[in-house]
């Protein structure tokens, strides 16, 4: 059998790269192969069309084990196991307890409490706690930061008063004052003090994490991957240098510091990042020179995005968040929350938070994600991705340390800068459909009514006062075009008319696009069959009520059909070119001014149209 193999890949030459290349360019028919299919990333670098080993052979990452520095493998040698973990807003503490107690016989095995900090108290925890079995599951808990020493004093009294082992305490307490700055722009600088202190409270619970970096803030701001990549590695360097400055040693100082990073739509890309910022941070942490490698190791809870989530077609929401469980999962993760499909609009109900568990439940128990240690390994593409994200990572690292670290750059606002352009460019990008929201910018459904949902605002214990630093400003992607939508929806849904005439697969092309760029402001479309002559089509239109009438032919055509039809329909209505013929300038100087095509940008234009109608 040995010897049939050898004879059989024997007969076969590997092609080499520059082949490939030469096939491809002929394929091309002389078109520009960077061009056409060269990706220039988000993040910074190019990818190619297609990788090979050579490609990878210079690449440190093929040669890491799991579970063994630098960790970009993963932290677990023998399985790829992760919590599944839901968050509780904790405001009544039996209410929160009751849910605790029922999630946990449905598949989650890590709790996330939200408790206010004037609830913070013995009793409350008591109340919160009862009949949970802390040693079994992972336990992780977030107060405002005011109250974050207090709750651990707490905390630390119940474990010991419950006879709790402590090196089977397994979770964190979120404890992260820089977030506070960066995102709301609040002085809570002096908070960092306590730093100390909660560490030294926890030094016994070897599992149990308090300092955390909250990268996933950025994520939900629209930070780009490698930006929050690059960031959070720059925010964790702060607090490991602020500890051992204060005397903490460097393993205790890794072993008590927490990612919690946010993991969006881009699938392969997301699922390398999370390879790389364990590499990366492993890197940072050597350089304090602990005394344990495992030290080096990064503790990272994956959020699923709120960013791209949306209040129309809410249930493609579960498409987005399990393609990104499934990025998180694959990467390596230590625990994973699923955001619920609804919770752009209103606080997730029981049947939108049962979804998000099976979510992650289906990927551990049914497809085995849990099973195999890091699947992405020695994928020529994946490890490409790893190392590109990792060199562009490391620039932002190297930049945030040379303006001073990260809690002076964001003193200074230069982080809150670079994360609030970047929302700026996306929500510009997603205008012009350069970034695509399906079923909010692209095809819509045409006949959903927003009944009463409008996006959720933040609720914070913030003060009103003026904060003294730049803060994060950011609303989801999709918020432009829902806000358009609903305020068509409660003041006059326009009827929008596609008159099709001429050439048959252009008129349905055009027809169906004038469709999906109307109806994304949501307009009543009309399409039809087609039309022997403008006159009829002008007469159709009017007869259905149409205060948009959108001529859908060829560009060739379009000098024989436009103007006659403009001229028939005399100002009862809009009329709309869907295209942009080479006789565009003829049309406009016959007085036709409206044009949809692909390079329009639609936000505005749709906003244009509503001011023309009396929207």
């Amino acid at each position: 059998m040995s010897n049939n193999k050898e004879k059989l890949f024997d007969e076969f030459q590997s092609p080499t790269t520059q082949e490939w290349l030469d096939k491809i360019q002929v394929d091309l028919k002389g078109a520009d192969f960077n061009k056409k299919l060269v990706w220039r990333t988000n993040e910074g670098f190019n990818v190619q069309p297609f990788y090979r080993r050579e490609d990878v052979l210079k690449l440190k990452t093929p040669e890491a084990l799991p579970g063994e520095f630098p960790f970009v493998r993963g932290t677990k040698k023998n399985s790829n196991a992760w919590y599944v973990r839901q968050d509780i807003k904790a405001d009544d503490a039996a209410a929160a307890n009751a849910k605790a107690l029922d999630v946990l016989n449905k598949g989650v095995d890590s709790l996330g409490f939200r408790i206010p900090g004037k609830a913070v108290s013995p009793e409350f925890i008591a109340t919160l706690l009862k009949d949970i079995e802390c040693e079994c599951i992972e336990l992780n808990f977030r107060t405002c930061q005011g109250h974050t020493l207090e709750l651990v004093e707490i905390l630390k009294d119940y474990f010991e008063k419950n006879g709790c082992d402590k090196i089977r305490i397994v979770g964190s307490i979120d404890f992260d004052p820089i977030q506070k700055l960066v995102m709301k722009g609040k002085d809570v600088t002096a908070l960092l003090d306590e730093t100390a202190k909660i560490v030294e409270a926890l030094k016994d619970y070897p599992h149990f994490r308090c300092v955390a970096v909250n990268s996933e803030a950025l994520n939900n701001a629209g930070a780009y991957i490698v930006q929050e990549l690059g960031y959070a590695l720059a925010w964790g360097n702060e607090y490991m240098q602020m500890m051992t400055e204060a005397g903490i040693d460097a393993d205790m100082a890794a072993s008590k510091i927490k990612f919690n990073m946010g993991v969006s739509e881009n699938y392969f890309m997301e699922l390398a990042k999370f390879r790389a910022a364990r590499m990366l941070w492993a890197q940072i942490v050597k350089q304090y020179e602990p005394k344990n490698d495992n030290s080096c190791m990064m503790i990272v809870n994956a959020t699923t995005s709120k960013y791209n989530q949306t209040v129309f077609d809410s249930y493609v929401n579960l498409l987005r968040s399990q393609t990104e469980a499934m990025s998180a999962a694959l990467a390596g993760i230590n625990s994973m929350v699923v955001v619920p499909f609804d919770a752009a609009y209103e606080q997730p109900n029981d049947f939108s938070e049962r979804i998000a568990r099976n979510q992650q439940l289906l990927l551990k128990e049914e497809c085995h994600f849990g099973e195999v240690v890091d699947p992405g390994a020695g994928s020529y593409y994946i490890e490409h991705l790893t190392d590109s994200l990792a060199q562009e990572a490391w620039k932002i690292f190297l930049q945030v340390e040379e303006d001073g670290g990260f809690l002076a750059a964001a003193k200074e606002g230069k982080i809150q800068d670079v994360i609030n352009e970047t929302n700026v460019k996306r929500h510009a990008d997603a205008a012009k459909r350069k970034e695509f929201i399906l079923g909010t910018n692209q095809f819509p459904n045409f006949t959903e009514k927003s009944e009463g949902k409008k996006g959720l605002q933040c609720n914070c214990c913030c003060s009103e006062e003026e904060a003294p630093f730049k803060a994060v400003k950011s609303t989801r992607l999709a918020a432009d075009f829902e806000d358009l939508r609903i305020h068509t929806e409660n003041t006059k849904v326009p009827v929008a008319f596609m008159l099709t005439i001429g050439n048959l697969a252009m008129r349905q092309a055009r027809a169906q696009f004038s469709c999906n760029f109307l109806a994304c402001a949501g307009y009543k479309v009309i399409d039809n069959l087609g039309f022997k002559t403008v006159e009829e089509g002008v007469d159709a239109a009017l007869e259905a009520g149409a205060d948009i009438v959108v001529i859908c032919s060829s560009d060739d055509e379009y000098a024989e059909y436009a103007i006659p039809a403009f001229k028939y329909l005399n100002g009862r209505a809009m009329f709309v070119v869907a295209g942009a013929p080479a006789c565009m300038e003829d049309l406009k100087a016959a007085g036709i001014e409206n044009f949809v095509h692909v390079r329009c940008n639609v936000l505005e234009t749709l906003k244009e149209y509503n001011a023309k109608l009396g929207i």
